[in-house]
């Protein structure tokens, strides 16, 4: 009669009860790990995509400008959904050729765009790209600054026709992201 090892040992078959609980542990510490570099990568990719749009902005308003002769006829300093109009919109009487200066899609997460408050950054539905035109053509504006991120910001002149920003908050540290770096 011939015997299996099966038969002799039948009990290491499988894996016990604590070397299944050590597995999960272990794979809970490395995703835990995990985590906040993938956090990070995303705020990377929105902060980006923050910057790109910004930039984009600031090229349509300055080919606005090349189009008609002046700087567009902004309310307020905010890319509400009216000046997004004069930039984006053949609708527009601030717009007369109906030149599209800059194609923006509907706001997604993480993307940024328009929605009914205006142009926002991929951060927040509700955060509206800022911005700040030389209308007076004196060449200087003024914007906020700050000396590296999450520092006080404060205000300063920089010599350009158009300057658009926002500032995302992270972890209570404010960070500006503009046009003009």
């Amino acid at each position: 009669m011939k015997i299996s090892s099966l038969d002799i040992n039948p009990s290491k078959q499988g894996f016990t009860l604590v070397e299944l609980l050590v597995v999960i542990a272990i794979i809970a510490v490395l995703a835990s790990l995990l985590m906040p570099a993938a956090s990070n990568a995303l705020n990377a990719a929105k902060k980006t995509t923050a910057k790109n749009q910004a930039t984009q902005i600031a090229t349509a308003i300055t080919a606005y400008e090349a189009e008609y002769g002046c700087l567009p006829s902004f309310t307020g300093s905010n890319m509400t959904a009216a000046n997004v109009a004069i930039i984006c919109s053949t609708n527009s009487t601030n717009n007369p050729r109906g030149i599209i200066f800059l194609e923006a899609q509907a706001w997604k997460n993480g993307k940024g765009g328009t929605n009914s408050a205006g142009f926002c950054d991929p951060f927040s539905a509700k955060s509206v790209y800022l911005v700040a035109l030389d209308s007076d053509y004196a060449n200087t504006i003024s914007v906020p600054s700050q000396s590296n991120a999450g520092s006080a910001i404060t205000t300063t002149n920089i010599t350009k026709h158009v300057g658009v920003w926002t500032v995302w908050t992270n972890r209570g540290r404010p960070t500006i992201i503009n046009s003009w770096d």
